[in-house]
């Protein structure tokens, strides 16, 4: 008889299943986790900012646009220097997305945003890289770390979905501060990013921009 694959997060849920008994309910309710980070971190940065404050539906529109308009060349930084910013803007992009996916390319192509060395980096160090891009805030950053690089202790306390987990899943009055949110996530440390994963599975609202 064959085995069953041993999820890739089997160790983080095990430890949070054991150090919460919120996540251990939580956990056993959605199964396992099925994050899988990884793709071209240039792509994922891109469609970060392609995505914000827009609706999946019209993000993944946008983006299709923005790859056609680019042909063969892809999404690279070349690419869309060359396609410039009004070209990038007909694809119906804002001019701060506009303005902010140029500043990425940019950044990308003289050496300012080191891409293919970020994976050596630490979280903060990234993060610190990161928002130095038009663009790009805390959060994307911290979305960059989970989906892109598959960091296991990023906490994103701003998030309003991992806020609204929490919410639900521990019976509070109120949605908790950025302080509330570190302390019921103490015990999560060291596997945070899969915790918060699963506080957004508690609402059916992974992320999808990063």
């Amino acid at each position: 008889m064959a085995r069953r694959p041993v999820s890739p997060h089997a160790r983080a849920c095990r430890h949070l299943r054991e150090c919460d008994p919120v996540l251990d309910t939580l956990i056993a309710a959605v199964g396992p986790c099925t994050l899988e980070p990884g793709g071209d971190p240039f792509v994922i940065l891109v469609r970060s900012i392609v995505s914000q404050l827009i609706s999946t539906a019209a993000a993944r529109t946008i983006y299709g646009r923005l790859e056609a308009a680019l042909g063969e060349a892809g999404v690279t930084p070349a690419a869309l220097i060359a396609l410039g910013h009004d070209d990038i803007r007909k694809q119906g992009l804002s001019n701060a997305k506009a303005q902010g996916i140029l500043d990425l390319a940019g950044r990308s192509s003289d050496g300012r945003l080191a891409l293919d060395r970020l994976a050596d980096m630490s979280d903060a160090d990234i993060a610190t890289q990161l928002v130095a891009v038009r663009g790009i805030g805390v959060w994307t950053a911290e979305m960059f770390l989970i989906f892109g690089l598959g960091r296991p202790d990023v906490l994103p306390v701003g998030d309003l979905g991992l806020r609204a987990g929490i919410q639900t899943q521990y019976a509070l009055e109120a949605l908790p501060n950025a302080a509330e949110v570190r302390r019921i996530a103490e015990p999560w440390v060291p596997y945070r990013s899969i915790a918060t994963w699963y506080m957004w599975r508690s609402r059916s609202e992974v992320p999808q921009s990063a």
